[in-house]
């Protein structure tokens, strides 16, 4: 039996742990506490940083592991890759491509001016005064989950924004992006042997009083989206970073009917939106992904022109406080939902403002005409 060692125990790591024992590997954890689902559904943990690369190691070579991955995590996914590649482990991409895809402003570096690509600007001084024009988003250059985000709309802004962004940064760093006008979707798809072989697009519905944080991703094939545009400003993105293969996730602006690279990462998000894909087309991302990694058996996809529409919606809450679920009316006809904490239990930040606590699942309903 092979054995599998995910970094990570949030709840999207603990789906990726569900789905190899259901496919009948061993499974292992690690993180820096015993503070997720994945703890306690994988059959081995062990509570080591995951970016202490040597403890890794070594409990990596105790443990005779197959192979190292794991899901919605872009500060795993470096450490995940340059282990791999010095383990001779399977893997999809190189460090160097994870690397740059959890650092903006390698990956904004690398790509500039490429279809798709956003002007940008990198400081570590607060003072810094942007040549882009207003609005702009100030982000850490090596950020996940939102944090450290800000929407500035006036100059005089810039600098609590920047302070509060090098704040949360691991580097120092901030990026400022130009804002881009339009609506905001995700792309999932997968490469294999260089080719986008699957593409699926969902809109992004965020909170309006907090900007860019998730509320809802939809499924709906009847919106029309400028997909040339899409895939033309993916595929150059893949190109540029050197993304083969395996999974890759992308946030995306579309204004004047043209695509708009935010983020793009070779990884699952953190979203659980393999699991609304399943429910729209049947498409297991995650088994046919450690198919592929683990057998090295290329996958092939639904071609659906049927579907239902669906939609998830997730449950956020400010953090810091204790959380109450019978706050959150259940959507009607909902397929699945998910509590990330029990009632009662302490809300963790992540972003630090709005914090995801659980989702539903559930049919997108149209009206009628």
């Amino acid at each position: 039996m092979k054995k599998v060692l995910i970094l990570g125990v949030a709840p999207v790591q603990a789906e990726a742990i569900e789905k190899l024992k259901a496919m009948g590997y061993e499974t292992h954890a690690l993180a820096m506490k015993k503070d997720g689902p994945g703890a306690d559904c994988a059959d081995y943990f062990e509570a080591i940083n995951i970016i202490d690369e040597d403890a890794v190691i070594a409990y990596i070579q105790q443990h005779h592991i197959d192979a190292l991955y794991s899901v919605g995590s872009d500060l795993a996914m470096p450490v995940v890759n340059k282990l791999s590649e010095a383990l001779e482990l399977p893997h999809f991409v190189s460090y160097d491509t994870a690397y740059a895809c959890n650092h903006k402003d390698v990956m904004r570096a690398q790509t500039k001016g490429i279809q798709g690509s956003v002007p940008f600007e990198i400081t570590n001084d607060v003072h810094h005064q942007t040549q882009l024009d207003y609005p702009v988003f100030v982000k850490p250059t090596d950020g996940q989950g939102q944090r450290g985000i800000t929407l500035v709309t006036q100059a005089h802004d810039l600098p609590e924004a920047l302070a509060h962004a090098i704040a949360q940064s691991r580097a120092g760093a901030a990026i400022i992006e130009r804002y881009i006008e339009g609506y905001e979707i995700s792309v999932n798809g997968y490469v294999v042997e260089d080719k986008l072989q699957f593409t699926l697009v969902s809109m992004r519905e965020t909170w309006a009083e907090h900007p860019g944080l998730i509320h809802k991703h939809i499924i709906d094939p009847d919106f029309d989206y400028p997909m040339a545009s899409i895939q033309a400003a993916i595929s150059a993105h893949l190109k540029t970073l050197h993304i083969h293969n395996g999974p890759v996730y992308a946030q995306v602006k579309v204004m004047n009917h043209e695509a708009y690279i935010i983020e793009i990462t070779p990884r699952f998000d953190g979203c659980h939106m393999h699991k609304l894909i399943q429910y729209y087309n049947h498409d297991d991302l995650l088994e046919k992904t450690f198919t592929h990694l683990l057998e090295g058996q290329a996958p092939t996809f639904t071609d659906t022109t049927t579907t239902q529409p669906v939609v998830l919606e997730f449950m956020c809450e400010t953090p810091k406080q204790p959380i109450d679920y019978y706050q959150f009316k259940v959507p009607d006809h909902t397929l699945e939902s998910y509590r990330y904490y029990e009632q009662g239990e302490w809300i963790r930040p992540v972003n630090g403002v709005f914090d995801k606590v659980g989702f539903y699942i559930y049919p997108l309903i149209k009206e009628e005409d």
